[in-house]
Order: structure tokens, then sequence, then C-alpha cells
């Protein structure tokens, strides 16, 4: 259980075992065993079961876990409420704080009044935090609203900052009678039995196979990346039955002590549900604390910190300081970089909806590990393959031919030798093994999700979300005050409520959709100005007074073409979210998940197309249709499209990749982690220069709360986009780049630890919520996953020389009518690929200003380019060869064939992996039925001591059952 204090240390050494859900750990959910263990015939049913072993069993837990509950009825003491004694910040740790130290009792813990958790009577703890400014003219709707708040039931005491005395802090606490009642309302399910494990029964054989098994293990090193769970403290929940609180039926649950029976997290929950039912004004939708929060009444609200994450004393020899302390030093420290996650830890501290992100992190990371390592086996297997390359050996070789130049007049000749070290870099990429990488990874994707929803399966389970559901949501104020007038009966609650026409709902929607589609043009825009780009700088690169530019002057152009893209991507980014608040605020969605939802589509729709517009430019529009020396197509009658190097276009969408993957998740990781840490930074050192180093350590809790930064307005927003985009970068274009999982996977590990390290140390402490998925995100996540399909699809086929290669080999190689396709069959498929012009049929404003003398003493008449088109003198000149309808051919069949073979797998392995687990699925139905008598138990032995009683007062009635 949750300690009381901050300051009381949890053991390192706990009883019992604690269980620990790692998010790339195994989905046995029996492999933590109580010391508690019964063996129960699996073919007993309900009704005639021998419930006396169930029975003793129980009463020996309750003789640990049950207290007596005639203390339930008696009062708290009362914590002081009165706000018209405002204390001005006086620290309990300093001498000028005698004279309110020696008006509270000596009984009071001195400890819990020095620690900024708990009331001046050190008594109450804090449970949520509300700030605001003296000089703020809301001051009736704060007043009407702290009024409510003590009708409510909570208790409240304020504190003057000690920085400024104009803000001022209001504490808030939940007494036991408002969080048992409002526990009920909201149905917190609360502990009320330990788990009893059902064991099978195993045959002697099998037991001693078990035993060898066991000792064998034992003679194996430890496992690294398992946490010590001596220091992790013991999770009561995990290892309970839990059911949703009732008052009535108190006497179920364990309750050790009445201010830990909740733990911190759902007080500052049940507290935040409170403050959004509360009113500040008289009327219909005048109530809630988020808009005392937008109307600048509050300036802040927020549940505390548990205490410092530091302490100068070893967790490993004195034990946590708090939970807080916990979680950096087994979760967001440096150190712990290798190891699983403490997600048990991590729902406890921040929610269940924190918990799934890093859930779902945890287990994307995990399995990026075979990804990554095909990836850089096809890598590795380019490198080794390398010096066997026909292809690359001939490019090396060719000093003999001479290619066209790729732009008009500054661009030369050139021999086909000059690019020997693209053509080596692209077979890096572009070789045997990237079709099967490229099925690899669609697959991949699919196993990712189905087991994923597997993983959060057994998760749900295990934190009480299966059964559970979202409460009706509250209509929006914006879209209550905009349809008020208009009013319909709500099928559900039979209420009325305000209604939206279908004709202004289509009508807004339409307009939002315009909305997209210009902002989509927009991005269209900027793409087509960075082809403009392209295509005008490779001709300045190419007359560059620097020779390494000017050899260079294609790769020049496309590194800084990426780079002025990636500025581009970040400019329109803060662009699209204002557009995308502007355009979900018009549709008024009717609650705020649709908001949500509403908003995250958008947002994902505009950064995924202005991140990749760029790179479907590259990987399939590049080089495509460009024309032919001396009738070249033109933009706008005027530049000259780009062409692809001499060894290929793929090249280019590896550079576009490589460095947008990079330079996105630097610059990522530095607006997560670097930001906040440069505010907080400036934050202390304004403090220190104000008020001294010494007297900025004793601050309480809640002013270091509040000088941290507080959480994203959108939430978990940021945090998924950032990895769905990742995971698009992974999926959608890996033919091209199959060391994209392995970039995306070093920095997972990273981002793990940034987020973790910004959760505990950088921000305030955010609400804990629940939810049972991911949202909308998975919806997207299938998305990408078929749309990666059909990218790869198209990069193999069109993008990469594969199809071309192939049907040289079979068709007009060395070895065709064979049936082979080794490297001997690819000699002279580099000539064949290459086409032959007439230096003479150039136009007048694309004719270069060297003749090209400089390579045989005398002015040339042919050169060569990428093309199968027909010779100069052929009787239609320049016209397609038949090879380029095979080749044509066999693409467009490539991708036929590969989308319809891996759909089909696809969709086998979602029909053969199922949902839920087998084991997890017997285990409910088990536990269930074990609850149901449990119940029954324990409502049967209440009666009979209230039989008892009965008859020991001479109240004996007959006709009584039992």
């Amino acid at each position: 259980m949750e300690a009381s204090s901050s300051g009381s240390n949890i053991p390192a050494v706990t009883k019992g075992k604690t269980k620990i859900h790692h998010a790339e750990g195994t989905e046995d959910l029996q492999s933590n065993q109580l010391e508690t263990q019964i063996s129960i015939k699996p073919d007993v049913q309900k009704r005639d079961v021998d419930f006396s072993e169930i029975h003793n069993a129980i009463q020996e837990i309750a003789k640990d876990v049950n207290i007596f509950f005639d203390e339930l009825e008696e009062v708290n003491s009362p914590c002081k409420d009165n706000d018209s004694l405002l204390h001005h910040g006086n620290l309990t740790s300093t001498s000028d704080d005698a004279s309110r130290l020696e008006t509270v009792g000596e009984g009071v813990p001195d400890k819990n009044k020095s620690n900024g958790l708990y009331f001046r009577d050190g008594k109450c703890r804090i449970d949520y935090i509300l700030v605001y400014r003296k000089s703020s003219p809301q001051t009736e709707k704060r007043e009407v609203f702290e009024r409510n708040i003590r009708a409510e039931g909570l208790q409240m005491e304020k504190e003057s900052s000690l920085t400024n005395g104009d803000i001022i802090f209001v504490k808030l606490h939940a007494p036991w009678e408002v969080l048992g009642r409002y526990a009920e309302v909201m149905n917190v399910r609360m502990p009320f039995r330990r788990k009893i494990y059902y064991l099978h029964r195993r045959h002697k054989f099998m037991n001693r196979i078990e035993r060898q098994i066991s000792r064998f293990r034992g003679w194996l090193p430890r496992k690294p990346m398992r946490l010590d769970k001596e220091t992790l403290p013991d999770l009561e929940e995990n290892d309970c039955y839990t059911a949703p609180f009732s008052q009535q039926r108190i006497h179920h649950f364990i309750i050790h002590n009445k201010d830990t029976f909740f733990n911190n997290a759902t007080r500052s929950r049940i507290v935040h549900h409170i403050l959004q039912r509360v009113k500040y004004e008289e009327g219909k939708n005048k109530i809630g604390l988020n808009p005392l929060l937008t109307n600048g009444s509050y300036e802040a609200a927020f549940p505390l910190h548990e205490g410092s994450y530091r302490s100068k004393n070893s967790i490993r020899t004195h034990g946590a300081e708090n939970h807080r302390h916990l979680l950096y030093e087994c979760w967001a420290s440096w150190g712990v970089w290798y190891k699983y996650q403490p997600l048990d830890l991590v729902r406890r501290y921040f929610g269940e909806k924190i918990g799934l992100y890093f859930s779902w992190l945890g287990w994307y990371t995990g399995m990026l590990f075979p990804a990554a390592f095909i990836g850089l086996f096809v890598f590795l297997y380019g490198v080794t393959t390398l010096n066997h390359c026909q292809v690359s050996k001939e490019v090396c070789q060719a000093t003999d031919i001479i290619m066209c130049p790729i732009c008009d007049k500054y661009c030369p000749f050139m021999r086909l030798s000059d690019s020997c070290v693209y053509a080596k870099v692209t077979h890096l990429f572009d070789n045997g093994a990237t079709v099967f990488f490229a099925v690899f990874m669609a697959v991949w994707a699919t196993v990712f999700l189905e087991f994923w929803k597997r993983r959060r399966a057994v998760i749900a389970y295990d934190w009480d979300l299966i059964d559970w559901e979202e409460e009706e949501e509250e209509i929006r104020p914006q879209f209550e005050a905009k349809y008020s007038k208009k009013e319909r009966m709500n099928p559900i609650s039979g209420k009325p409520e305000p209604y939206q026409a279908f004709a202004d709902k289509c009508s807004r929607l339409i307009v939002s959709a315009s909305g997209i589609f210009f902002m989509i043009c927009v991005v269209i825009a900027a793409v087509f100005g960075i082809v403009i780009y392209r295509v005008v700088t490779v001709s300045t690169f190419a007359a560059f007074k620097w020779a390494l530019i000017r050899n260079n002057s294609q790769v020049a152009t496309t590194g800084t073409a990426v780079c002025i893209n990636f500025c581009i991507i970040m400019l329109l980014n803060v662009l699209y979210e204002k557009v995308a608040l502007l355009l979900t605020n018009l549709e008024q969605p009717r609650t705020e998940s649709e908001w949500e939802n509403s908003f995250t589509l958008k947002m994902f729709l505009f950064q995924f197309v202005n991140l990749n517009s760029s790179t479907f430019y590259i990987a399939f529009f590049l080089g495509r249709f460009t024309g032919h020396p001396g009738a070249y197509l033109r933009l706008i009658n005027r530049w000259r499209l780009e062409e692809c190097h001499p060894s290929g276009c793929l090249i280019d969408l590896c550079m576009q990749m490589g460095i947008i993957m990079v330079l996105k998740q630097t610059w990522n990781n530095f607006m997560e982690l670097g930001y906040p840490l440069i505010q907080n930074w400036w934050t202390r050192r304004k403090l220190r220069q104000e008020h001294g180093s010494q007297r900025k350590a004793s601050f309480p809790q809640w002013e270091k709360d509040y000088n941290l930064q507080p959480m994203n307005a959108y939430g978990l927003f940021d945090e998924y986009l950032e990895m769905i985009l990742q995971f698009g970068f992974t999926t959608i274009f890996v033919a091209a780049f199959p060391l994209a999982p392995l970039l995306a996977l070093l920095n997972n590990i990273i981002e793990i630890r940034l987020d973790a390290y910004k959760f505990v140390t950088q921000w305030r402490r955010p609400l804990a919520s629940r939810a049972k998925d991911i949202g909308i995100w998975y919806g997207i996540l299938e998305g990408i996953g078929i749309l990666s399909v059909i990218t790869n699809a198209f990069v193999v086929a069109v993008t990469s020389d594969f199809i071309p290669r192939l049907v040289y080999a079979y068709k007009y190689g060395p070895c065709a009518g064979q049936g082979e396709a080794g490297q001997k069959c690819m000699v002279g498929y580099v000539n064949a690929s290459l086409s032959v012009f007439l230096v003479s049929d150039f136009e007048n404003r694309s004719e270069p200003t060297s003749n090209g003398s400089e390579f045989s003493g005398s002015p040339l008449k042919y050169c060569r380019y990428r093309d199968y088109r027909d010779p100069p003198h052929s009787p239609v000149p320049y016209g397609y060869t038949l090879q380029f309808w095979h080749v044509l051919a066999a693409r467009l069949a490539f991708i036929i064939v590969f989308e319809h073979l891996v759909f089909c797998i696809k969709h086998l392995i979602s029909y053969l992996i199922p949902d839920l687990p087998k084991d997890l699925r017997d285990r409910m139905r088990r536990e269930k039925y074990l609850i149901q008598e449990m119940m029954y138990e324990a409502e049967l032995e209440r009666l009979q001591k209230e039989r008892k009683e009965r008859k020991k007062n001479g109240k004996s009635h007959h006709n009584e059952w039992p």
C-alpha cells in the first residue's frame, strides 16, 4: 500500500512477491504465486463444491488483513477550514515558525508538517492544489466555487506563495466520508480479498521435470533486464481481487488504514471529479473547474508529487523515500536504460492512461528488436556481397561509357564510372534481400498490432479495466452554449439535452473538409517549391567554383533540399496546430472524446502529409516523367525536370529518409526534454537570486510543483503523434531504407527514459486518468500498416532496379531461357539498361557548354542515358523498345502479386492469433466463479455473526435464515 507520507521510508525488502508487468515481458499470468495457494479440482461444479477448504483459507487470510470496523463511524479530527486565516507562506523549517508550531498539538508528527504534503496540523493529506492570484478580477465566482467545495465536504486551507505575494495556494483534502461516498458513485474498484491461485494437478513425472528445470535455471546468470524486486513496494491491489467500492459492504474490503486505503492518485481523481461538478455561478452551464481555469479565476490546478525524487541515502541501503523517488531510481534514471519498466508502479502513480502509453511504447520498442536485426542483416548482406555484385562492377569499370548531362548547359558530360561510389551505396540497400525484408516488415506490422491486442488484454485484466466503462460523457460547454435553444431527449438518460441539426452538422463538416483539403494543397505547394529549388540549384552547383561541390552537384542539391524541406516541415507544423484547432472547434463536437478524436485525426493527417509528401515525390515521381535528351519535359515550359543519378533514384530516397528521420527525432527529443529543462533551470535561477539557495531548498512541495512545467494541453497527444509518425517511417518506405527500424529502436530506448525523466522530474504531476486502450491511435496504426504494403510494393517495383534486373536475367541476359538468375546472368546489364543519344540532337537551351573533347580528344558524337529507347538511326528514333514493355508488365504484375500475397498473410495472421490469450480467458472465468463464492461466504459469515450477537442480547427471532 502507499506510504502515508513522503518521509516514511518504503522498506527495501518487502514481504511476499510483487508481480511487475513489463512491456516486453511474457504473457504468463501464473508466474508469480503467493504463498497462500490451494489446489482445486477443475471439474468441481458450482453447487456441489465443498467450500470448507476455501473458507478455511479465507479465514487464515482474514486474520492478517481484517480489522475492526467500529471506528469507521467515528469522525476524523477536523482539519482547519477557515480560509480567512491566510498564512503568508511561513516555512516550518525556519526559526520564525515557532509561533505556528506551538499552535499545533504536541502529538502531531513534525515530519508531516515539514514535508509540504499535509495541512498545517500534519494530519490531513493534501489531495489537490488550486492556484489563483489576488489581483484576478474573478473574485466572486471563485468565492462561490470555494463555498460549494466546502459544501461537498472537502476541507480547505490557503497559503500564500513565498516567491510572490499575489499568488495564493488553495490546499484541498477529502475526508474519509467524502472519499467513500464518491468512490461508490465513480465505481472505484478496491481490493477485498487476496487472490487464490488455481494450480493444475500434475503428474509426479512432470513435477520431477520441473524441479530439474528449476535447478538448471539456478545455474544460469541472473537476467540483467529484470528489476530488483526487493526495491519495489508491495502493490497489494495486484495480489487481490477487486470490486466496486460500496459503503454498505465495507466489511468485505481490506482496510489496514483509512488514510492509505485510497492511494494518492485515486484520492486526487476523486477530488477532481468533485471539482468538475461544483457550480461557480447561478445558471444551467455554470459548473466545473475547467471554465474557471479558462477565464483566469484560477491559474493552475494539479495534484502534488509525493516529495523529492532525490535522496541523500542510497535506495539499496535505506529504501525509497517515496514512490516518486522509487520511480526515478528504477525507471527515469539513465543507469537503468536496459531494464524493464515498472509498469505497475507507473500506473499507480500516474494512472492507467499514462501507464498504457508507456506499456505500448515499451511493447513497440521490444517488437523493434527483430525488425532492427533483420534490417541490419539486409544491410550487412549488401556489404558482404558488394564485391560480388556484377552491376556495381560494370559501373565502376565503365570508363568508356559517357553519360549525357543531367541538367541544362552547365552540367558536363561524365563517365559512368564516376558514379561508382553511388552504385556501391545503392547496392547496400537495394539487393536480393530487399524484397524479403519488405514482406517481413508488412507481416511484422500485423504481428505487432495483433500481439499488442493480446498484451493490452492482459494489462486490462491486471489493472481492472476489463469491466470498466467510461461514464456517459458530459456535453462540452461550447456545444451546450451554441445549441441550448434546441433540445431533444437523450435515449440513454431520458433527459433533455442540446441538439445539433443534421443540416448544420453536415455544413460544418463540409467546411472542415474543405479546410483540410486546402491545407493539403499548401503542403503540395511547398513540395512544388522544393522541386523548383532542386531543378534550379542543380545547374547552379554544377557551375560552382569549388570542385568538391561541382563534382557532386546532385548530392549537394539533394542534401540542401532535404534540410530546407525539414525547416518547412517544422514551420508548417506550427500553422497546422492552429488550423486543426480552428477546424475542430468549427465542427462543434458534442463531447470531449469526439473533440479529441477529431483533433487527433486532423493533426495526424496534416503532419503525416507534411512529413511524407516530399518522400513520396522522390520515391515515385523523381526522374519518372523527364522525357529524354532532345525532348525533355519542362516545368512551366522553362525548367527541366530533375533526373535521377546514373545509379538510380534510391540513393536520393535513402538520403531523404535518413536525414529527416535523424533530424526529426533529435528535434523532438530536444523539445520534449531540453525545453522544459531550460525553463525550469531559468525559474530555479531566478529563485536562487531572489531568495538564496538554502531558502529555495526549504520550499514546500506545492511551491516546488508550481514552479515545474505543466503537462501539455493535449495530454499524451504529442507523445503518441511522435511515435506514430516514426512507425510510419519505419514501415512505409522501409524497403528503401532497411536501417530505419534500427534507428527507431535506438531512439525509442532513449525516448522511454526521456519521457520517464520528464514525467517524474520536469512536469507537474498529471491527473491520474483511466483508459482501456490507446484510443483512435490503434485505428491509425492499422491504416499505416495497410498503406505500408502498397508503398513497399511500389518502392520495390518502381523505385528500385529489382524488376529490371530480374527481367534481364530471365529474358535478355546470358542465362535467358535457362531459369537462372545469379550474378553471372547479369553480365551486360548496365549496357542493356542505357540508351544511345546523338549529341547533335540536343535542343539549343539544353546543349552543354562543353563538347566532351576532354574524354577522347575530339567532340563527342554519342552519349548514353537511363531508359529503354531505340537508337537515333532506327525507323522510330527514341521510341520505346520491347524490353521497356516487358519491364513495365513485370512491375505491374509484381505489385499485384506482392499486395495480394502480403494481404492474405496479414489476414491469415489476424485470424490465427486470438485477441484474448486462452489462459487469460480461463483465469477470468475461474476468478469470476471464485469471487461469487467468496462474496457468498463473506455474507454468510456476516449473517451468522449477527445472529450470534442477537442471541447474546436475547433478541433471537424465529424463521430466520440461515
